[in-house]
């Protein structure tokens, strides 16, 4: 599927939004795009009919300036660092509004209300996939290396604790060796979460990264790249295992050349209904 109206790209941070933007040039799409962070700046410039430099909590000026421009669909990508939430930033009224109108602040909850507020502006929030879903492998192993028995077990486990884990809305990622959990990702992002446990794993844990059982397409697709494997390599981490089909894999072909250059096994993993 692809956008024939333009959009607004709203980028957070990390290889993400550039990639989406360049996926969407390719199909023919023009957008707008909203940088989040300063380092979103320059690379969108060249893609974007113009960039527009805003913060996370300027709600209203964002949307404001989606609707200047003619435009009523956005596509949210990128990282959203949450400690956000706890730094003296200035949050105008829209984005008041949406903090005091959450029961608590997970991470579905947070989004769910964005997309509410936006919809009464009549902005509609598009599939963060819409350009991307070829990254999304199906059920293989990706790399020379297959994983050994023990982290196949491991592999199975990590993902039905990951699952479990991402229903309650904490974290998408686990890391696991020996079938104990030795981290699950939580507000640190993905990478942190990847050095800590495979650092009190002492080298050969296995990460699993799954999507959530109800996952919401418009935000919090579960994602790899470089800065997943580089994590892992620090630690001497073994196993990448993605929900097959769910997740998204970028730079897929350098990612994998990496990971053989390592002796990381990269595995699509299929999970039962």
């Amino acid at each position: 599927m692809a956008v024939s109206e333009r959009f607004a790209l709203i980028a957070g941070a990390g290889e993400i939004p550039l990639i989406l933007a360049r996926e969407a040039k390719k199909s023919g799409a023009s957008f707008i795009a909203v940088a989040l962070t300063e380092a979103a700046i320059a690379p969108l410039e060249g893609l974007a009919d113009r960039v527009y430099r805003l913060s996370i909590g300027q709600v209203g000026k964002i949307i404001r300036t989606i609707k200047g421009e003619g435009i009523d669909k956005v596509v949210f990508i990128g990282k959203v660092k949450k400690d956000v939430l706890f730094e003296r930033i200035r949050f105008d009224f829209k984005a008041l509004k949406i903090l005091r109108s959450v029961k608590n602040r997970n991470d579905d909850t947070l989004m769910l209300a964005i997309v509410r507020v936006l919809a009464e502006e009549g902005i509609e929030v598009l599939d963060q996939t819409i350009y991307l879903r070829e990254m999304m492998p199906q059920e293989k192993v990706l790399t020379r290396r297959k994983p050994k028995k023990a982290e196949w077990e491991d592999i199975r486990y990590g993902m039905d604790m990951a699952k479990r884990s991402a229903s309650l809305d904490i974290g998408q990622t686990v890391v696991v060796k020996k079938k104990s959990i030795m981290a699950v990702e939580a507000i640190e992002g993905t990478d942190e979460a990847v050095i800590r446990g495979g650092t009190l794993a002492r080298g050969g844990a296995v990460v699993a990264k799954v999507a959530k059982p109800n996952q919401d397409p418009r935000f919090d697709v579960p994602t790899a790249g470089l800065t997943t494997l580089q994590s892992m390599i620090k630690v001497g981490a073994t196993v990448l295992a993605l929900e097959a089909g769910r997740t998204l894999l970028l730079k897929q072909e350098e990612l994998v050349k990496e990971a053989d250059a390592a002796g990381i096994s990269i595995v699509s993993y299929k999970l039962e209904d």
